[in-house]
């Protein structure tokens, strides 16, 4: 589902980038940091831009316990992203047992490590209370909380801005957790 609405009530906007660098903290113990502020406002002979809502459901395949690289599903769910000049995608899982976050897309040992990591720092021979279903159940929702049940990314003309080795995982984190539902809502203005 695709909505469209004038970013604002006038006719024209205008886009200004500003960059500054500021000191932050008391004394000697602050630190230099840049900041950049995008500023949309109403001017003459602007571009028109329209804000942007967009969201769909993506059905994923069901995986094996591990991390998954699904940037290349994500972006196939959502053509509208391309349409965008600012914006942001937020990706959220709807289950308590598996989660998403963005790491390294690279190195497939990367994401191996992961569920290594993941095994040990939350092992599955706990005393759990909740076990009805299955051993890997109650540490799956451990690892979900961990991780995260959402991300939000930043939308630069018309691609995800992710870093050079980014990617968006889906992590598994039940033996057979079957089919995954992710909510993808797209914000931002495009030009017209």
């Amino acid at each position: 589902m695709l909505l469209s609405a004038s970013a604002v009530s006038g006719p024209f906007l205008r886009a200004e980038k500003n960059s500054r660098k500021i000191f932050i903290g008391p004394g000697q113990y602050g630190f230099l940091v840049t900041v950049t502020h995008i500023f949309l406002g109403i001017g003459k002979n602007c571009s028109q831009m329209d804000t942007v809502w967009a969201q769909t459901t993506l059905n994923l395949r069901a995986r094996p316990r591990g991390f998954h690289l699904i940037t290349a599903e994500v972006l196939n769910a959502i053509p509208e992203l391309a349409t965008l000049q600012v914006g942001w995608l937020h990706v959220f899982i709807q289950h308590t047992s598996a989660s998403v976050s963005v790491n390294e897309n690279a190195d497939p040992t990367v994401r191996a490590d992961f569920e290594t990591a993941m095994n040990h720092a939350v092992p599955e021979d706990l005393s759990y209370q909740h076990t009805l279903e299955g051993p890997d159940d109650m540490p799956a929702h451990v690892k979900a909380s961990l991780l995260g049940s959402s991300i939000t990314l930043p939308v630069t003309a018309g691609k995800l801005n992710l870093g050079t080795w980014q990617g968006i995982y889906l992590c598994e984190h039940r033996d057979r957790g079957g089919s995954r539902s992710l909510l993808l809502t797209l914000q931002g203005s495009r030009k017209i």
